[in-house]
Order: C-alpha cells, then structure tokens, then sequence
C-alpha cells in the first residue's frame, strides 16, 4: 500500500524506521566518541510519529531555547534532517572540546556556536552515511544551517516545509550517554512522501 501521509505508516512501516534510527544513531554515537576522544553510548531509540503540538510536548516546552542544525537531504532521498539539542548536551560537548560550560545559550561566543554547528553536522551526516549503506541510495546533504531559537519556532520549520504532505512530525529519540550521564537529543528525519516509499520499498515493506 503505498503511503501518502507520515501517519498511514503500520507498525511494520515504524519498525523499518525504528531500526533505520537505531543504526544511524549508533553510528553518530560513535562519530562523536571520535570527535571528543571519549566513550559515548546510546540508549535504545524511539520512532514517534506526533502531531505539532503532541511533539512539542513530549520534546519539552516551545518557549524553552535549544540549538539546531538543519540540513536538505536530495539525491535518490529528498527530505529534511533536523538535529535539536538541550543546554545539557551543548554544555557536556563544549566542555570536553573548549573547556567552557555556559549558563545560557544566549552567553556563547562565536567559537562556541560554531562548534555546537560541527557538532550537528558530524551527527546528522554519520546517521545519513549509515542510513544511506543500509538503504543503497545516494544522498547528497546541503551546508548545515544551525540556529539557537525556542524550541516552537524551530519545530514550524518542518510544518512550514511539507504541511501541504503531512502535518505530522517523525522523529527519533536516543539518549547520549556521555561519561555515564544520559543527555536528551531529537533527531527527525523528514523525508518527503515519495521518499518514504521508496525507502519502505527498498527495504521490503510492502
């Protein structure tokens, strides 16, 4: 059956998408471990399918600021790759890689919010180059662009993108754990419609 919106997806569907979240994100565990020369785990990850508002809320409050690194995904997949961070995440990352922890977002400098960026970007492309192996196809990413904004204006750019196709958010939820402190992340993966089949498609879910 083919899919024409996020939510048609059957358990069959989500269980493809889970373990897609699952390799990829093991591998952007790993890719950070490199980057910060210490272990870095990952717990088991979630695939939810929300609306706008029901996301918002499980992600945490709309006026609360994160970080944010976007990329377009084109090529064989087209799509939308989202990573979000909390301060907890920021501060643990620039403190192995600047020795620096902030009180706020709003209080890091220019090197600081670059490197929350290369963050972003290691995570984002390691989980495309696993999810690319897996599927066989070839993406090209666009450069990151990467913002500090509250947490409801961020999530309107997915909306904004492929309402016209869904009005439902897909994301993955897996804990870093970094030096046994477990740290909140949000990884959503928006491939447009005609992508999503094909990657279902591809992996055998008719």
């Amino acid at each position: 059956m083919e899919i024409k919106r996020y939510e048609d997806m059957d358990l069959q569907a989500l269980d493809v998408m889970r373990e897609i979240g699952s390799i990829g994100t093991s591998h952007a565990a790993t890719a950070l471990s490199k980057l910060l020369q210490k272990e870095v785990r990952i717990s088991i990850p979630s695939v939810n399918i929300l609306g706008y508002n029901d996301a918002m809320n499980r992600i945490g409050d709309a006026e609360e600021l994160v970080a944010a690194a976007l990329v377009k995904m084109s090529g064989d997949i087209e799509g939308l790759m989202l990573f979000l961070f909390d301060l907890d995440f920021a501060n643990e990352v620039l403190e192995k890689l600047l020795g620096s922890r902030y009180k706020s977002f709003l209080d890091m400098d220019e090197m600081a919010r670059s490197a929350l960026v290369e963050v972003g970007n290691i995570i984002i492309c390691s989980y495309i180059n696993a999810f690319s192996q897996l599927v066989n196809v070839e993406v090209e990413l666009s450069v990151p662009s990467a913002t500090i904004n509250m947490l409801g204006g961020i999530l309107m750019v997915p909306i904004a993108e492929y309402g016209y196709e869904t009005d439902k958010l897909m994301y993955c939820n897996a804990d870093f754990v970094i030096g046994g402190k477990a740290l909140s992340d949000w990884l959503l993966m928006l491939p447009d419609i005609r992508s999503l089949n094909d990657i279902l498609e591809r992996l055998g879910v008719s």
